[in-house]
């Protein structure tokens, strides 16, 4: 069973992290189509152009059709004049495609347990920022991090922790109920509180599985 630090801890002192969510194999076409899925769900899909139909003017015939040695021509808003109409330009569209929930679930854990296996994985105490402190935050993290991205995913109730690692240079914050797998995948090193941590192994692991433990 993996684990990870606690920093600003003791050294030995570390979290367990869950099997199941944190030990799967790695499923890359899995989690390609996750990442996919939530990278086109975030456009906003708002481009427009407009048809010859749709631009203003053109409504007269530029000259006549014979006897000016001219090409022929019956709008001034046709899409080869300047100011003309736009052929098959884009329109406003969603690019959004369906992953079901099971897979969307597997691709989170292979996520997960990448940076578990690599050991880029560790658990944030909240308790020493009370008061928001960039300068602090940035002494916890930088050896740590290695210079490389960090994800910190914190719960909701912990909105002022944020205050403490949003303007660090590569640091990103998210709640753990907007962290998707494309986050996950995207940051070279994760820092997870515990509240934050016990929500994402339950998106992981399912509801269902989750019950079904809470049971036992």
């Amino acid at each position: 069973m993996a684990d990870a630090p606690i920093l600003g801890a003791a050294a030995s002192k570390k979290v367990k992290l869950d099997d199941a969510a944190f030990g799967a194999r790695f499923n890359g076409p899995l989690v390609h189509e996750s990442v996919r899925a939530e990278l086109n769900a975030r456009r906003q899909g708002t481009a427009s152009t407009k048809t010859r139909g749709k631009v203003r003017g053109g409504g007269a015939k530029p000259w006549r059709q014979k006897g000016t040695g001219r090409a022929r021509a019956g709008s001034s808003r046709s899409p080869i004049w300047t100011g003309g109409g736009i052929v098959f330009g884009p329109q406003p569209r969603h690019y959004t495609f369906k992953v079901n929930r099971k897979e969307r679930r597997a691709a989170l854990r292979s996520a997960l347990s990448a940076h578990a296996e690599r050991g880029t994985i560790a658990i944030l105490d909240p308790s020493p920022f009370d008061e928001p402190s960039t300068k602090q935050a940035h002494e916890l993290i930088a050896d740590w991090s290695g210079g490389g991205s960090v994800l910190v995913v914190l719960s909701e109730e912990q909105a002022d922790v944020a205050l403490s690692f949003r303007n660090l240079r590569r640091v990103s914050v998210l709640p753990s109920s907007n962290c998707g797998v494309a986050d996950v995948v995207g940051a070279a090193a994760l820092l997870i509180s515990e509240d934050a941590l016990d929500e994402l192994t339950k998106r992981a692991k399912g509801e269902k599985a989750a019950a079904e433990e809470a049971d036992e």
